[in-house]
């Protein structure tokens, strides 16, 4: 088998698995009210998405670093097997406290997933290749997006709930076999240092930060002990971050290497990730919110009027690729928060008048935006280290990003206002959705800006070509 066919292999079996956990989020969204049904569970619905993300987020960062000290194969084949078994194990679950347990260890797997991918494919092709195929890979997020609630519907309606999670089983073990048997490694021989006073304290301190996040979310606010429960555990996580830090600063073998941050594309790569992805909950989210809370429309209705939204995101991740090589990277950063500032600023101008032809406008650029800037910020921070450290990196940039996310639901939801507990108050909604909106383009102010400051990236460009 030639070198080509052997990448070519490889690459299927990382697009496989990027699907796989892309796809997660939203189809097991659509089966949540059979699961709540028939596991008897509608006091936990929240959990069985949170603790997912929860374990996600935190194991990101630790099979990044891992990937680096042991191989990239050994630690893709190791996540993607500890996610087919949460996988089994969730769908033969019988109560929702196992359910919520299964899920929590599919997590832990699904870490590797969304970080090792995006690493193998910055280690196997040269810069012009590699923009090109990573921004493939980013498109799959839209493709999921658009999929995920077509076939959760049509496997919950037509055979089961539990056929979402055996659904992972065949496709995760096709992935393993192509690239196990496909990607040839040569580590260096010597003897390896795992940080697990960093991993433990890191595991620590984002599980309080998480679940604060998470019970501010789910919780009115209303109970002093909720409240009282929500503070210490940001303190416990101040103090975990803290102690974490010190680790970090003594270790030979750091889990999240601080000298990535003094790397000034790295950093301002993250910064710009951030913002965009405070940005991007909130588009996913609160559209749907508005077509259906505003504009007094069917949630088929509001589903529909996405689509744009999953369309021009995989078509600016692919336009992105295609053009990085000859435009540069900083280009189409600026240009996609360009883009993210015009939907923004339409967003921020809508009532309840507005035509649905605008938004679906606006939302198509927003799509566009993301598919552009984030395709071009995940091939800035792969392209800006080298072997040793890209796990790292790759995987601070997609913990950075799932941390937006999180704090983004959750400031924007303090905002969130519906009037009365019996039903949503289309005025007062429209009232709260703008503000949010407003909001949203002062930040978009914010991307543009970061985008500008990025360095050109012409050296190390130069520096990857070389390289390859």
């Amino acid at each position: 088998m030639n070198a080509s066919q052997t990448r070519k292999k490889v690459t299927v079996a990382l697009f496989v698995a990027t699907f796989l956990a892309a796809i997660e989020g939203t189809i097991v969204s659509t089966a949540m009210p059979s699961i709540t049904g028939e596991l008897q569970g509608i006091r936990q619905y929240s959990w069985i998405i949170s603790i997912y993300l929860l374990a996600t987020v935190i194991t990101t960062p630790v099979y990044g670093k891992l990937s680096d000290l042991y191989g990239r194969k050994k630690m893709f084949v190791i996540g993607a097997l500890i996610f087919l078994a949460g996988s089994m194990l969730s769908g033969v679950a019988q109560t929702m406290n196992q359910l919520i347990w299964f899920r929590a260890l599919q997590g832990l797997g699904a870490g590797a997933l969304t970080t090792i991918p995006y690493t193998i494919i910055a280690d196997m092709y040269s810069f012009e290749q590699r923009a090109k195929v990573q921004g493939w890979m980013s498109s799959i997020w839209g493709i999921a997006g658009i999929s995920g609630p077509l076939f959760g519907g049509l496997l919950v309606d037509y055979i089961s709930w539990r056929a979402i999670f055996y659904m992972n089983l065949p496709f995760g073990i096709v992935a393993i076999y192509l690239l196990a048997s496909s990607l040839k490694e040569t580590l260096e021989k010597r003897k390896r240092h795992i940080d697990y006073p960093g991993i433990i304290t890191f595991t620590i301190a984002m599980f309080s930060l998480l679940y604060a996040m998470t019970l501010i979310r789910n919780e009115d606010g209303s109970g002093s002990g909720s409240a009282w429960l929500i503070g210490a555990l940001f303190v416990f996580s101040v103090l975990f971050f803290v102690i974490f830090a010190r680790i970090e600063m003594k270790s030979p073998e750091p889990i999240i290497p601080f000298q990535l941050f003094r790397n000034r594309m790295i950093s301002m790569a993250n910064l710009d990730s951030f913002l965009l992805c405070v940005i991007n909950v909130v588009v996913i989210f609160y559209l749907p919110l508005w077509i259906q809370g505003v504009y007094g429309k069917p949630a088929t209705y509001s589903g529909l009027a996405m689509i744009p939204l999953s369309v021009a995101w995989p078509l600016g991740s692919i336009l992105a690729g295609n053009w990085i090589s000859k435009k540069g990277l900083r280009f189409i950063a600026v240009a996609g928060s360009c883009f993210l500032l015009a939907s923004s600023i339409g967003f921020s101008f809508m009532n309840a008048s507005t035509s649905i032809a605008l938004f679906i406008v606006y939302t198509f650029l927003a799509g566009l935006s993301f598919g552009l800037s984030l395709t071009s910020l995940t091939v800035a921070v792969s392209s800006s280290v080298g072997w040793e450290l890209r796990g790292s990196a790759v995987a601070s940039n997609n913990f950075i990003r799932t941390l937006g996310q999180t704090i983004g639901i959750t400031v924007f939801g303090l905002l969130l206002h519906t009037g009365s507990a019996e039903q949503i108050e289309a005025s007062v909604l429209a009232g709260s959705l703008h503000t949010i909106f407003v909001w949203v383009a002062a930040l978009s102010v914010f991307v543009v800006l970061v985008s500008l400051s990025m360095p050109a990236l012409k050296q190390a460009e130069q520096q990857q070509r070389n390289a390859s």
